[in-house]
């Protein structure tokens, strides 16, 4: 409380003009029309949780908060006109993978939470890390996890071999038509059996972030993951054509015993009735699968009208137990904050934060836009049986590497 007791003086100093202070007389509270204000830009969701917290913001540090609410999907594109106009927000929530383009023209500023770190997931500070610095303050995440039928594969399989193994024997049985069923040009959710035989997108660096120079579609752990799923596919282990809907239409009719989706898709399954559970994916011969994270977090802008409280909003206030406890009942995703996460309870939610504990933030650089529609590509031919795995990942990795030195 001294701690904070003393930033809020400094900041009424300053604010004041370092006019004379009557040190005598017991400080009074702080009007809201005579605080300093901090303009923040939230989606519905999270704008109603911030508008919850300003009363006590205020009494605390003697800031009041204004929230101005806009749709998630439109704030990066509105905050990169207003925020050089002097007309953005000190603070907006956003998603990850927009830091490296925002950060990269100038327009955020860097987050320094110190010992605060240790908090939150890794993977998760990693998402907002841009040559690097780090650039934002995360609160929640999302990703991918392994589902399987229960009442035909009654434990997780921990290895993509055990996949395979456990395949091979339901469709031999007749109990079902497949064993296991992806998407066939999905990277996103493919990535996971990806990094288990070794493969990658960009080489990452802790604390450091992506580099673009370094491209992993074609690379020989690629390779290797793509050749296990096309003998799953030429053995008839795995079927080609899906999308979307028909994956989850096998799943859900037991005509398939696994497959990887993500939180968005568990009401759906709920629906069908099928007896599922959810687990980390399976490793490979090369470690632990890494499945994509997508994080959500809190950025300052460049532009701040004073970025020191706008970081004190959120070292101080934010970056606490109940304030993310807040958010997290909310916004009904795993959250960042470890201390939230380890006291989760609903089983669903708590396994795919298991999964994502070593999961990877989806690239935030801005050469990631280059690689979607190869890397997708290369993925489907693979799956239709139409080139093999190591000629389709390597035209893939020479047309993105084109297409990014095209971009330059």
């Amino acid at each position: 409380m001294k701690k904070r007791l003393v930033l809020l003086l400094v900041l009424t100093l300053v604010v004041a003009g370092f006019t004379t202070v009557n040190t005598t007389s017991a400080p009074q509270p702080v009007e809201a029309q005579d605080a300093p204000v901090l303009l923040i830009w939230a989606d519905e969701t999270r704008a109603e949780i911030i508008e919850g917290l300003a009363d006590e913001f205020l009494a605390e540090y003697g800031v009041q908060l204004e929230v101005q609410q806009i749709g998630f999907g439109d704030i990066r594109d509105q905050f990169i006109v207003a925020g050089p106009a002097g007309e953005g927000p000190d603070i907006f929530i956003g998603a990850h993978d927009w830091t490296g383009e925002l950060a990269a023209s100038g327009l955020l500023a860097p987050v320094d939470l110190g010992d605060l770190e240790e908090n939150f997931v890794p993977a998760s500070l990693g998402g907002f890390t841009y040559d690097g610095a780090l650039y934002g303050m995360p609160y929640a995440v999302e990703n991918v996890a392994f589902f399987r039928n229960v009442d035909l594969v009654p434990e997780a399989p921990a290895t993509w071999d055990e996949v395979r193994s456990i395949s091979e024997e339901l469709v031999e049985s007749g109990e079902v038509e497949y064993g296991y069923v992806i998407q066939e040009n999905d990277p996103f959710h493919a990535f996971g059996i990806q990094t288990a035989f070794g493969g990658y997108v960009f080489a990452f660096e802790e604390g450091v972030g992506y580099d673009p120079s370094d491209i992993g579609i074609g690379s020989e752990g690629t390779v290797a993951a793509f050749e296990w799923l096309d003998a799953m596919v030429e053995d008839g282990l795995t079927p080609d054509g899906l999308d979307y809907d028909s994956m989850h239409a096998l799943f859900e009719s037991g005509d398939a015993a696994m497959m990887i989706s993500g939180p968005w898709a568990v009401s759906r399954i709920e629906e069908s009735g099928v007896n599922y559970a959810i687990s980390v994916l399976p490793a490979g011969p090369e470690g632990p699968a890494q499945p994509f994270l997508g994080v959500q977090g809190f950025f300052i802008s460049a532009f701040a009208s004073d970025p020191l409280l706008a970081q004190i909003f959120l070292t101080e206030f934010v970056a606490t137990d109940e304030v993310m406890q807040t958010i997290y009942e909310a916004n009904d995703r795993p959250p960042a904050w470890l201390p939230v996460l380890e006291t989760i309870e609903d089983e669903n939610l708590l396994a795919f934060g298991e999964a994502g504990q070593n999961g990877l933030a989806m690239p935030n650089i801005p050469q990631m836009s280059a690689v979607w529609e190869s890397w997708g590509n290369a993925m489907q031919l693979v799956i239709q049986q139409q080139e093999e795995p190591e000629a389709a990942f390597t035209n893939a990795a020479d047309q993105i590497e084109a297409a990014i030195a095209e971009s330059e």
